[in-house]
Formats: structure tokens, sequence, C-alpha cells
């Protein structure tokens, strides 16, 4: 629950600086000079690309939650059984070898979202944001359509890149 609030204070902080920043970006258009006008544009462009960028990260955010919900109902949620560090980080070598069992997991069944949606648990247990990310909208795909994918990626490596 508390990232859910952090992520709304969050996206509510960049969307009233968007609406800041666009009003500058009016302001510099209304002025009506040719120096002033290409800068107004220049301005307006940020907030857009942030916009954009803000919806694509909540869709992604809300079908991710949905799989998870999904998988909770049909009691599939992967289980945080890992060890932790003193200060309550992942330790690595058991992230590393849960990330090798979902590895095969998704090896074996390469068009199944729950194993793809383990694989992108095990990859962020592992703080290898990127690939979990990827494996997540690999699951939230799969998901999605009600035949496999025409093409299936290379198989997933390591989280350290070996």
């Amino acid at each position: 629950m508390r990232a859910k609030i952090t992520y709304f204070v969050t996206a509510a902080v960049l969307v009233f600086y968007f609406v800041l920043v666009g009003g500058r970006g009016l302001m510099l258009i209304r002025h009506g000079t040719l120096l002033t006008v290409t800068f107004g544009v220049a301005v307006l462009i940020l907030p857009v690309i942030g916009v954009w960028f803000l919806w694509k990260n909540t869709q992604f955010a809300r079908r991710a939650n949905a799989l998870a919900a999904e998988l909770d109902a049909e009691g599939g949620l992967p289980v945080d059984d890992l060890l932790r560090t003193p200060s309550g980080r992942i330790d690595r070598d058991s992230a590393d070898a849960v990330f090798t069992k979902r590895r095969e997991e998704t090896e074996d069944a390469p068009d199944d979202w729950r194993a793809w949606f383990k694989l992108a648990v095990a990859y962020q247990d592992a703080r290898d944001t990127p690939r979990a990310r990827k494996a997540m909208q690999r699951a939230i795909a799969l998901r999605a359509s009600s035949s496999p994918a025409p093409s299936s990626p290379a198989a997933p490596s390591s989280p350290s890149g070996a």
C-alpha cells in the first residue's frame, strides 16, 4: 500500500510540474516573437513526453498488478522466502538460486505468462530491473493474447549477465 501512495503522490507532483511548465511554454508562445515561440514549443515538448511516460508506466503497473491479483487468486504467487542481509536487503546468492529455478521453469514453458511473471519477480529480487521489466512485459503480452506469440525471445540470461 505504501508503494501505491508513493506512486500516486509522485504522479501528482509530476502532473503539477507538467502544468506549470506547460503554462510557461504557452506564455512564451503567446509573446509572439520568433525566439519565444521557438522556446515555447521546445518547453511544451517536455510535458508531452512526461505525460506519455507517466501514462505508459501507469498502464504497465496496472497490468502487472492485475496479473499478480490473478496469480494470487489461483494461489500461484511466488513466496518470498529469500534470505536477507542484516540491513534487510535480499541476499544475492539466495536470489540467484531462485532465479535459476525460475529461468528453467520459463525455458520449459516459454508461452506460460505465469512462468514469465515469476521470472520477472526473480529478476527484480536479483536487482536486475531492466530484465525484470522485459520479463513482466512478456508476461503481460502472453496473458493478453489468446494464442502464443509468433516469435519467442531468446532464452533468458542470468541477472549478472553471465
